[in-house]
């Protein structure tokens, strides 16, 4: 028999192999098992040793690198210790004449509130609005950012904002309202600064203090008195609504711009508060259909933003760098006011595209020069040019008032001849007009039929010098040059100058300087300053402004002003440039100095529009309804008055106006022949 392998021996290449018996299978099992499990446990450790290796690396660097981000975003940051000292645009009150308001610029700024100053209903309204969980997060509310991410991407617009009302608030504190990456990062980094420095009510109350909330009201109170005229301690619930409202919008759901937007989101607002559990929705339903009751704003508060805007460019000379709130009492007569925008504008209206009107313009003042309306074109939405102020135009006839004061100071009488003919001077020729010539006329006839060429030789007679010191002393700044056409007007003059000049005439004789400011207040009731009427200086010697005075009554008795005869005593005097680029008529009565001009910004012709005509006309009705039911009263002669200047002491009140030169003679010749 073959001899059996020995246990541990290879077995021979041809034997068979021997199976394990189930004894020896239940003896080796387990300890297989256990070498694979051990062999496993290691495997997992291993795994695990490196994912916390890598992960632990990936957390420093990312670490790194978010603080590096942070770092980097933060390197610009907003001085965050001067959170105090914020600073603002002083707001600057302006009012008319009886101290109600017509004009507000700058910022407003209310009462400063605290979070228990404020009834319930308008906190609710803006926490339900703005942030649900203004009370629970620390600065960053996750869940209000993925709800307006998920709610972005659905509309595929920018629909809705995750901004927590601490953002918001740290947004307008320092930074400006700019969409990128790091203004929002610089947003976060602030809010938490905010979270961790401030309680929530004192955030709260920074944010209902600071918030723009439309119609230059800064903070609920100032909104508050804006909109509804009361403090917002006692707004009502649909008040509060609307308050809340303008957060999302405040341009957009202003009631002052559209009731009924505000309305509508009003009723948002109300249906976010049912949402958050602060109302039912009955009470909702209820007061979302409650009509709004708004503060009333004046026709002038709309309307007169050129007087208000040439207010405003001069309060800081009287009163130097503004820092607290002004109130400044104006001259302007709301009534005149009004009378002279309607009138005007419904001239333009009816009489502007037949005769190719497209702009005019009235001041009206004092014959001491207090203003009293003032309108600077057809539309201040379109075009903010104040005409009656800053348009310098030909002034044609109406100059004609300073070639005959200086004709009477230098011994000439109303009742003087002198021969209408034709003229030449050098290579220049006026001419009439109508076009003829009427041969012998007094100086009293030439003024009131505005005769070119007899005023061509008064001005030529006296000497342009004269004439030209005349127009300063009235107070003419604009550049004059002595040229044989200086006496037709064709060097150009303001409206606002001009008139001023008649109202010389009209007070007997006072020198003038328009104005419109009575007093400067601050909001707590201390004047910084009153104008006091003092010592005025006589111009015009009595006995000359009154032949003058006589003369200029004429234009409208029976002169070329006829159609300005308002039905009470008064004198002017019309003007019409070459080509009628621009019509005039300035006049005067014993309580109000007008001046009228009409003509189109880029100097196209009007056709054939005369200062006679539609200025004269507009004038008359302006004065009849503005005077209707004041009694007329004697000449106005300024208090204190002190000597006259006399005729060659004018150039030293021209040195305090700011002389310049004139126009070159070329362009004078160009534009000489006037009415």
């Amino acid at each position: 028999m073959p001899k059996h392998p020995r246990a541990g021996s290879r077995a021979s290449p041809g034997a068979k192999k021997r199976m394990p018996s189930r004894d020896e299978k239940h003896i080796r099992a387990p300890v297989a098992k256990g070498k694979l499990r051990a062999k496993n446990r290691f495997r997992r450790q291993k795994v695990v040793f490196r994912l916390f290796k890598w992960s632990l690396i990936l957390a420093i660097w990312s670490t790194v690198a978010l603080s590096g981000l942070v770092a980097w975003y933060a390197w610009d940051l907003p001085d965050i210790n001067k959170l105090e000292s914020q600073t603002r645009r002083a707001s600057i009150i302006l009012t008319d004449s009886a101290g109600q308001e017509i004009a507000t610029y700058g910022d407003l700024y209310g009462e400063l509130l605290r979070l228990a100053d404020l009834p319930p209903h308008l906190v609710q309204a803006i926490i339900a609005t703005e942030d649900r969980r203004f009370f629970d997060h620390s600065g960053l509310d996750p869940a209000a950012m993925l709800r307006a991410t998920i709610a972005n991407v659905r509309a595929g617009r920018l629909r809705q904002g995750g901004s927590t009302l601490t953002q918001q608030l740290a947004k307008n504190l320092f930074l400006k309202p700019e969409r990128t990456l790091r203004r929002k990062v610089q947003e976060l980094l602030l809010a938490f600064w905010l979270e961790t420095n401030f309680s929530k009510e004192q955030i709260f109350t920074l944010y209902i203090n600071r918030v723009y909330l439309g119609a230059g009201a800064y903070g609920v109170d100032a909104a508050a008195r804006r909109y509804f005229g009361r403090s917002a301690k006692t707004v009502s619930l649909h008040q509060a609504a609307v308050i809340a409202g303008l957060l999302k919008a405040p341009s957009r759901y202003s009631p002052l711009r559209s009731r009924g937007a505000a309305e509508g989101r009003a009723k948002i607002v109300l249906n976010a508060m049912v949402k958050a559990g602060f109302i039912d929705l009955k009470t909702a339903r209820k007061v979302g259909s409650q009509r709004l009751r708004i503060v009333p704003r004046s026709a002038s508060h709309r309307t007169a933003r050129y007087f208000s805007d040439w207010v405003f460019e001069r309060v800081h000379s009287f009163v130097g760098g503004v820092e607290s709130d002004l109130i400044v009492r104006t001259t302007m007569d709301r009534r005149l006011q009004a009378i002279a925008e309607e009138e005007l504008s419904e001239v333009l209206l009816r009489r502007g595209a037949p005769r190719n009107i497209g702009q005019g313009a009235l001041v009206s003042m004092s014959p001491t020069g207090a203003i009293r309306s003032m309108v600077g074109g057809r539309d201040y939405s379109i075009s903010q040019y104040n005409r009656a102020s800053q348009a310098r135009r030909q002034p044609g006839s109406a100059f004609k008032l300073f070639v005959y004061l200086a004709a009477l100071e230098h011994g000439m009488l109303p009742q003087d001849q002198l021969i209408d003919r034709p003229l030449k001077i050098g290579n220049w020729q006026p001419r009439n007009y109508v076009g003829t010539y009427e041969g012998i006329v007094t100086l009293k006839e030439s003024l009131a039929r505005s005769i070119n060429t007899i005023a061509v030789q008064v001005s030529e007679r006296v000497g342009r010098n004269n004439v030209i010191d005349a127009a300063r002393r009235l107070g003419i700044t604009s550049p004059l040059k002595s040229h044989p056409s200086l006496a037709l007007g064709v060097t150009e003059v303001s409206l606002m100058e001009l008139t001023a000049a008649y109202s010389v005439v009209a007070n007997g004789g006072f020198a003038v300087w328009p104005h419109a400011i009575i007093e400067i207040r601050t909001s707590g009731g201390e004047v910084l300053y009153r104008r006091q009427d003092g010592a005025v200086a006589r111009v015009i010697d009595e006995d000359v402004v009154s032949r003058l005075d006589e003369m200029l009554r004429a234009v409208i008795a029976v002169g070329t002003g006829r159609a300005a005869n308002s039905g009470r005593p008064a004198a002017g005097k019309t003007g019409t440039s070459q080509g009628f680029r621009d019509a005039w008529f300035v006049g005067y009565t014993d309580q109000l100095v007008t001046g009228i001009w009409m003509g189109n910004d880029d100097s196209s012709p009007m056709k054939r529009v005369t200062g006679g005509g539609y200025p004269a006309q507009l004038w008359a009705s302006y004065t009849r309804s503005a005077l209707q039911g004041r009694p007329v009263t004697p000449q106005m002669t300024p208090p204190e008055a002190v000597p006259a200047f006399g005729r060659g002491l004018g150039s030293s009140l021209l040195d305090r106006l700011k002389r310049s030169v004139g126009a070159s003679t070329d362009y004078l010749e160009k534009r000489a022949n006037t009415d």
